[in-house]
């Protein structure tokens, strides 16, 4: 669902006889702290919004929800009247500071790394391959 204003409506003399009785309304989309945004839509109407109004509208297949049984060719819809919107403050970006590399554990032979097997999701143990690659890369 989007938020939108609505900036006028659309009389129509000839339409589809699925669209009979339906107001249609110019639509022009929002952000939600009330900034116009993007192209103005034409929308059918559910709710009895009127100009100047904040409403939710949707698009696609289920802008035609709102009217079953009937089934209304439309691809976008006025499915609310919004009554109010709440926006808490937006916190400042906070700076982001570098990455510490992690430190590898170094075994006192000498070695390059050391692998730690760790328990299987069964609880038995380490795997065969946990066990015998450590066998491989651990000190004499």
């Amino acid at each position: 669902m989007y938020l939108g204003r609505v900036t006028g409506c659309v009389w129509a003399t000839a339409k589809d006889p699925g669209l009979n009785g339906r107001k249609l309304l110019i639509v022009q989309p929002v952000t939600p702290d009330l900034r116009d945004t993007g192209q103005r839509v034409v929308c059918a109407d559910c709710t009895g919004a009127g100009a100047g109004e904040i409403v939710y509208w949707l698009r696609g297949k289920e802008a035609s929800f709102p009217f079953l049984p009937t089934e209304v060719p439309v691809d976008a819809a006025v499915v609310g009247i919004v009554d109010s919107i709440h926006l808490q403050p937006a916190e400042p970006a906070k700076s982001a500071e570098p990455a510490k590399p992690l430190e590898q554990a170094k075994p006192s032979c000498g070695a390059s790394s050391i692998f730690v097997g760790r328990r299987s999701s069964r609880g038995k143990g380490d795997s065969r391959f946990a066990r015998q690659h450590r066998r491989r890369r651990t000190c004499a």
